[in-house]
Parts: C-alpha cells; sequence; structure tokens
C-alpha cells in the first residue's frame, strides 16, 4: 500500500512542477505564483486537491487555497 502524496507535491506538479515555478508566495487566502509556461497548470487538478479558484493571467497563477495558503506556500518552498 502505498501512501498518499503531500498536499504541497500535488499543487506543485498541478502548477507544472519545480521546474515551472519561478516565484511563488502567499497572499491573504491566495498562493500566488510566477510560472514559466501557463500552459502547463493543470487547473482541474488544482479544483479537486480543493482550489476554490484558478486565475490565470499572463505568467501569473492564482490559487484560491484558504486560510491554510501559509502552509501549503510553506511546503512548497520545501520542495523546491
Amino acid at each position: 500500500m502505498t501512501t498518499p502524496e503531500p498536499r504541497a507535491a500535488l499543487y506543485l506538479q498541478a502548477l507544472g512542477g519545480a521546474s515551472n515555478i519561478e516565484e511563488i508566495e502567499p497572499c491573504t487566502t491566495r498562493l500566488r505564483s510566477l510560472v514559466h509556461d501557463p500552459a502547463q497548470v493543470d487547473s482541474a487538478a488544482l479544483r479537486k486537491l480543493g482550489a476554490f479558484g484558478v486565475m490565470i493571467n499572463g505568467r501569473v497563477v492564482q490559487v484560491v487555497v484558504g486560510p491554510e495558503v501559509d502552509v501549503v506556500a510553506s511546503e512548497i518552498d520545501d520542495l523546491l
């Protein structure tokens, strides 16, 4: 039996992987990131992980995570 992947790893994968992330930071309830290629972002996967919304504007991706955004961002930073 395999253990489930940590939440941060799944978010990172849905954002296109570590190589696609240029910058990432928490902002109130959103995970804000600057990506190299927005086409690699899987909005459906992010919503399936529990994101309330995903907004992509150019290379800026905002994922509405909720109040635990600081924890998720910190976990992603650890993976980068």
